[in-house]
């Protein structure tokens, strides 16, 4: 991560909006405790904390399943009913972070084969952020009415683009 990045390309600030939101979201997955990740606001089975996090994973591997088949690879999703360790979600997200921001590099360079929203590239971008934004904030909502919030440095932390 570059400590500025006003000089760099815009691509590049954008693909390093990116990662830093996936930062964001290793900075909570290391902030919850292990009881964390197993809280749930559901009473009829919803998704606990990791479940949520695995969401934001098997989303950006639908998208690139409709959007860039090639760049799927290895990239796997969760079962719908599995609750991943803390380890299986860092590893997961780190790797789909990774090959998103090769498809946004790639649909910023006009590759072939590289399917954007109709709407245009910056609608994708922006729906890749605002969707995991939205379930950030029911995370942090799950661990605070469960008794799980964790410390001040995660919840505000979330806000430090700027040192992410």
């Amino acid at each position: 991560m570059a400590d500025d990045l006003r000089g760099e390309p815009q691509a590049v600030q954008l693909v390093e909006a990116w990662h830093t939101n996936n930062r964001i979201n290793l900075l909570i997955i290391d902030g919850i405790t292990d009881e964390g990740l197993k809280a749930s606001l559901s009473t009829r089975g919803g998704r606990d904390v990791a479940r949520q996090f695995a969401h934001l994973h098997n989303v950006r591997v639908y998208s690139l399943e409709q959007r860039a088949k090639e760049l799927v690879g290895d990239l796997t999703k969760f079962e719908s009913k599995y609750s991943p360790t803390r380890d299986e979600l860092k590893e997961a997200l780190n790797a789909s972070a990774d090959v998103i921001a090769t498809f946004l590099t790639d649909l910023l360079e006009g590759k072939p084969k590289r399917r954007a929203m109709r709407k245009g590239f910056f609608t994708n971008f922006a729906y890749y952020i605002a969707h995991e934004s939205h379930h950030r904030g029911g995370i942090m909502l799950t661990l605070k009415q469960t008794g799980h919030m964790p410390h001040k440095d995660v919840s505000y932390g979330i806000w430090g683009w700027d040192q992410r």
